[in-house]
């Protein structure tokens, strides 16, 4: 399956718009916003759990990269409430599910293979920089190495704000919202920015929280099989 794979493209998409799909666990559903693969792909995904459901024990080989939306996700590491940034580095395993039920963004097959570094944040605990080259917006680093940067940006309302994509940018709405060419991004939605373009946004009134990922699209390969 291939969905919005085309990386040389902007693409936009919006959860309340996309319709929740089955997955092959009972209780789980998801609105996939890019895909390369089948059940193992190269992929950004919304996933619900409805309470009680969980999957069973599994690796992930090339990595797995979420953020709990609302609910409280859970494994054998712990509880996540809405606001955890995590990243299980590839070779990690875990047994996901949620008693509570849950909603999480999730990206999967999309970390340097020799990766090694596990990451568990809550969001809610932490502060931020106010970033001296751009009025308005506070950042909250989350994880950097050679490949990718990612970070939690609060912009604050009506703000002019450019996101830079040398390597390409990934930006989720978490809180508030902005527009940008023209568009009105909301809660959930979500920005890809190809290499080399740029996203010039104007927060909204009530301003903006921004999930940011850069420098990843300089990877995208499909996964292997296994």
């Amino acid at each position: 399956m291939e969905l919005n794979a085309d990386f040389s493209k902007r693409v936009s998409m919006h959860a309340d718009e996309i319709k929740w799909q089955d997955s092959p666990i009972k209780g789980v559903s998801r609105r996939m916003l890019d895909r390369i693969g089948d059940e193992v792909a190269r992929a950004t995904t919304i996933v619900r759990y409805d309470p009680n459901s969980k999957f069973s024990a599994h690796v992930h080989t090339g990595g797995e990269e979420f953020i709990v939306l609302d609910g409280v996700f859970q494994d054998e590491h712990g509880d996540f409430p809405a606001g955890s940034y995590v990243r299980n580095p590839p070779q990690s395993k875990h047994t996901p599910g949620s008693e509570p039920g849950c909603t999480i963004m999730v990206k999967l097959w999309q970390f340097d293979p020799q990766d090694r570094t596990h990451i568990r944040i809550d969001m809610n605990k932490i502060g931020s920089v106010v970033d001296p080259a751009r009025t308005g917006v506070s950042v909250t680093p989350l994880f950097k190495d050679a490949r990718e940067d990612v970070r939690l940006e609060h912009w604050q309302p009506g703000a002019d704000v450019t996101v830079e994509a040398d390597g390409g940018a990934e930006l989720f709405v978490l809180g508030g919202g902005f527009e940008e060419s023209g568009e009105t991004f909301r809660r959930h939605s979500w920005l890809r920015v190809p290499i080399g373009a740029k996203a010039a946004a104007k927060a909204g009134p009530e301003g903006a929280k921004v999930w940011i990922k850069t420098g990843g699209l300089r990877f995208v390969e499909p996964p292997k099989a296994g």
